[in-house]
């Protein structure tokens, strides 16, 4: 048998060639006998004696075509470049086949086809706009001139004409996303009281926790309470309730109201593009409360920030490491942002323009007792009075006293001594009036 000139030995070794020591190619005969003898079963050594045996050849496999070209390739060098171009190559043709398909596919089945309308009803629309106005025509709108909302109504826009003091009882209700209804406490409660007479606008946040007298109830409760007793007692009694409490123990007559929620408020501030506060610290509260009664940690750190409506949430809501007071606090410099927003971009025509369709997508977020065009005659009043006719104030320490109830909850006795004086700066001295 001729030697074969491109057999190395490595490939001996594997096939179980032993070359002859003669050189006359002996072992060929006896690697095809073996090759025909039946297989002995394999036999594992052990190695863990002090001496070794070595493990038996693996059994011979014949040979072939196909594996003396196996074996001339090995000895060839290869370019491992030009593995990698054609994989390549093969990718980008198969890329541009796909792209091309898809097109054509589309290009016919759009030709086919009529395109598919998609009931209004099944899309999520964001907060209605009427297109077909052209706002920056509606910056120099003027009073006495005649409007059409966009539910079709034509108002003449007139300010309200009052001629003694109207007070609204703002309210916002602790109540998460998946929840209904009004019987939920209402943790956020500002008078926002209008004299034309001084021809200016007083807002004082009260404290959840002040512990009052609430009309028909022989026990004390806090403040925030009853919206809900008021609801349980008949549904819809809730607001009415509320605003008795405040006008009996602060001795200032309530008008009406507004209710908002959570969602009420985030929609409102993204609908105006956001607001801008400075935010006069930095604040990282771990513990802040998301929708679902879990948490979502809050942190913003000091200075001017534009917040969606979110975060304005967020920062008006957080009172780790402060108090209800500070809250409160919060709460107005985002009242006070809100109004800024919409008087320095001349937003108020348009939103009066979109107000019933704004009030039709907020109708299970916002409640009020006012009509669509009391609302537009007072928000159109209010815009003249410059800000330094707008007095604020919280009722925080020195006009209320921490007490623990027998129960043990922490509350607050308001200083009936005191808290005249803070109503006659907020409100003026006709408050009572």
């Amino acid at each position: 048998m001729m030697p074969d000139p491109f057999r190395s030995e490595q490939d001996d070794l594997r096939d179980g060639y032993r070359p002859s020591p003669n050189g006359d190619g002996a072992s060929a005969d006896i690697t095809a006998r073996v090759s025909q003898a039946p297989v002995a079963p394999a036999v594992v050594a052990n190695y863990n004696r002090s001496y070794s045996v070595p493990p038996p050849p693996p059994p011979p496999v014949r040979g072939s075509a196909a594996r003396d070209r196996m074996r001339r390739r090995r000895v060839r060098p290869r370019n491992r470049g030009s593995e990698w171009a054609w994989v390549v190559i093969a990718i980008a043709l198969l890329s541009v086949v796909i792209i091309v398909s898809m097109s054509l596919t589309l290009l016919l089945r759009a030709s086919q086809e009529t395109p598919e309308v998609i009931p209004t009803a099944m899309v999520a629309l964001p907060t209605p706009v009427d297109g077909r106005l052209d706002f920056s025509q509606m910056m120099g709108i003027r009073e006495g001139q005649q409007i059409t909302l966009d539910d079709g109504r034509s108002i003449v826009l007139e300010p309200w004409d009052g001629e003694s003091r109207f007070t609204v009882l703002l309210m916002g209700l602790d109540r998460r996303p998946d929840e209904t209804g009004l019987a939920y406490r209402t943790d956020t409660m500002m008078l926002i009281s209008l004299d034309p007479e001084t021809d200016q606008i007083g807002v004082l946040s009260i404290p959840r926790d002040l512990y009052v007298e609430v009309p028909g109830y022989g026990q004390l409760q806090r403040i925030n309470s009853p919206m809900v007793l008021g609801e349980l007692q008949q549904p819809g009694y809730g607001p009415r309730l509320a605003m008795q409490t405040v006008q009996y123990n602060l001795g200032i007559r309530v008008h009406d109201y507004i209710i908002v929620d959570f969602n009420a408020v985030i929609t409102l501030i993204d609908h105006i593009g956001g607001i801008e506060i400075d935010v006069p610290y930095d604040i990282n509260d771990p513990q802040y409360p998301n929708m679902w009664y879990g948490y979502d940690p809050f942190y913003i750190k000091a200075g001017r920030h534009l917040m969606n409506g979110a975060t304005a949430l967020k920062y008006a809501r957080t009172r780790h490491g402060s108090s209800d007071f500070e809250r409160a606090e919060r709460q107005q410099q985002v009242l006070y942002a809100v109004r800024d927003r919409i008087l320095n971009r001349d937003m108020l025509p348009q939103l009066i323009v979109q107000l019933p369709s704004l009030m039709a997508h907020l109708k299970d977020d916002l409640y009020t007792g006012l009509t669509i065009d009391q609302i537009i005659q007072l928000a159109w009043y209010a815009k003249d009075i410059p800000r330094e006719n707008i007095r604020t104030g919280v009722l925080s320490r020195g006009y209320v006293m921490p007490y623990t109830t027998p129960q043990g909850a922490s509350v607050l006795i308001p200083n009936r001594s005191t808290i005249g004086e803070l109503m006659v700066e907020i409100f003026g001295p006709n408050y009572s009036q």
